[in-house]
C-alpha cells in the first residue's frame, strides 16, 4: 500500500483514494505516476467503473507547488491525466471538498462527478503565472459552459458546488458512498456499449477506431445477451464480450 495513494476493490468497482491529507492531497510526480499505474491495473483485473477521491478535507489542492516547475512533472501530470480520458472504463469523481488547478483538471478527466457540499473547482493559473494545456481549457468550456470556463480562465474565479451542479460540470450532489452506489448502477451496464460511448463522447478523431468499436459492440454475446434476457423477462448479465 502506497503512502501517496490506496486502491480498494469492492466487487466490479475499484476505489482510488489520494492519500496526502497533510498536503490536502496536492499531486506531486510519484502520485501522478501512482494514479496512472492504479488505472491500468485496475483495468487489467477487470473493474467495470473506478472512482477518484481523496482522504481528508480536500479532493486534490493542485499540484504540488515543490515541483510544479520541473518538466518530468508536467509531463507525468499530463500523461496521467490523458490516460484517465481514455480508460475504456467510466471514472466517477467523487469530489469531497476543494478541486483546485490540477485538482479540477483531475476531476474533470474523469467522466462523472459527484460533489459534496464542500466541493468547488477552480484553475487560479493566472493568479501564478502557470498555464493548463488546450485539453484542460476547452474540457472545462464542454462541461461548464464557456461563459464559465472564460471566468475561471480569465478572471480565475471559483465555482461552488451548487453552481457546478447548475450548469453541469457536476452530475449529481453527494458523498463518497453515493458515487460508490452509482459505481455499482454503472458497472452492471454493458462494458462494450460503454467503452464505445466514452470513445466518441471524449473526441476521438479516428474514425476508424470508431467504426471498429460500433461493429464491436453490435457483433458481441453482450447484446445476444440483452436480447435474450427481454425475452426471459430478466436483467441481463454482461461479460464484457
Amino acid at each position: 500500500m502506497s503512502d501517496l495513494l490506496t486502491t480498494a476493490r469492492d466487487g466490479d468497482v475499484v476505489v482510488l483514494t489520494l492519500t496526502r491529507p497533510d498536503r490536502r492531497n496536492a499531486l506531486n510526480l510519484d502520485l501522478c505516476r501512482e494514479l496512472h499505474a492504479a488505472t491500468v491495473e485496475a483495468v487489467d483485473g477487470g473493474a467495470r467503473a473506478i472512482v477518484v477521491t481523496g482522504e481528508g478535507s480536500a479532493f486534490c489542492a493542485g499540484a504540488d507547488l515543490d515541483g510544479v516547475y520541473g518538466d518530468e512533472f508536467i509531463e507525468a501530470l499530463y500523461r496521467m491525466l490523458h490516460h484517465l480520458a481514455e480508460v475504456p472504463v467510466p471514472l466517477i469523481a467523487a469530489v469531497n471538498g476543494p478541486a483546485i488547478g490540477a485538482g479540477t483538471q483531475l476531476a474533470i478527466a474523469c467522466d462523472l462527478r459527484v460533489v459534496d457540499e464542500r466541493a468547488r473547482f477552480a484553475v487560479p493559473t493566472a493568479r501564478n503565472g502557470m498555464a493548463v494545456d488546450a485539453w484542460t481549457i476547452r474540457t472545462l468550456a464542454e462541461l461548464a459552459g464557456g461563459g464559465r470556463a472564460r471566468r475561471v480562465m480569465l478572471a480565475a474565479d471559483t465555482i461552488d458546488r451548487d453552481e457546478a451542479l447548475a450548469c453541469g460540470l457536476a452530475d449529481r450532489a453527494g458523498t463518497l458512498e453515493d458515487a460508490l452506489a452509482w459505481a455499482h448502477e454503472i458497472a452492471s451496464l454493458a462494458p462494450m456499449t460503454l467503452a464505445h460511448n466514452k470513445l466518441v463522447l471524449n473526441g476521438c478523431t479516428d474514425q476508424d477506431r470508431i467504426d471498429r468499436s460500433f461493429a464491436s459492440v453490435w457483433a458481441s454475446r453482450d447484446v445476444r445477451e440483452a436480447a435474450l434476457a427481454r425475452t426471459e423477462k430478466r436483467d441481463p448479465i454482461f461479460r464484457g464480450n
